[in-house]
């Protein structure tokens, strides 16, 4: 994926340049931990972050197209989070956002347009996407973006002093999410005036 654009976003690859706005929102501690991470200890710590995503090319950065900002992430891992459906294709997503930027409909935006290019592009058979079961934030997420609910798993994160943390797994099949655009697709032709 080189670059994809929604209305208000560009997702885009990284840029060594990026360092600054990451830094912002990663050292916060309201945004690294609900993400599984720690918050970043230096300016140096995200440009290295970047290095990374750069070299493993499945994390991108959600840019604020109005002020051409970098405030969040946003990853499409090659990950399994059920063993059982190792013989699918698939991809998990992962996200972060700025603080300042909360309540406006950005994640759901960006993951929906992931959503699109996963199914229609990629053409995969299913998407995942977690999160820590203190995170109602994500939760609200996964919701509004039509994910279904399938499992929780229990795992010591050295993260959080090797407590024992609660993950909550959703995903979306193909098939979910072209029954969801096709009655999309009939409401928007229910609410035309002809």
């Amino acid at each position: 994926m080189d670059m994809l654009e929604t209305e208000r976003l560009l997702l885009r690859r990284w840029e060594e340049s990026d360092y600054k706005d990451l830094y912002e929102y990663a050292k916060r501690e309201d945004v690294g931990p609900f993400a599984g991470w720690p918050p970043h200890k230096s300016e140096q710590e995200s440009k290295e972050v970047i290095r990374y995503f750069l070299q493993n090319n499945n994390s991108y950065a959600i840019v604020w197209k109005e002020e051409n900002k970098v405030i969040g992430s946003i990853g499409f891992h090659k990950r399994t989070p059920d063993v059982k459906l190792s013989h699918l294709s698939q991809r998990e997503v992962g996200f972060a956002l700025n603080p300042a930027y909360w309540g406006r409909g950005i994640v759901p935006e960006a993951v929906n347009h992931l959503l699109v290019f996963g199914f229609e592009q990629l053409q995969l058979d299913l998407i995942w996407c977690g999160h820590f079961d203190f995170n109602a934030k994500s939760k609200r997420v996964n919701e509004k973006c039509g994910f279904r609910y399938k499992f929780q798993k229990k795992d010591r994160y050295k993260l959080f002093n090797n407590q024992i943390i609660t993950s909550v797994y959703y995903c979306m099949t193909k098939d979910d999410y072209f029954e969801k655009k096709q009655q999309g697709t009939k409401r928007d032709l229910s609410n035309t005036n002809l």
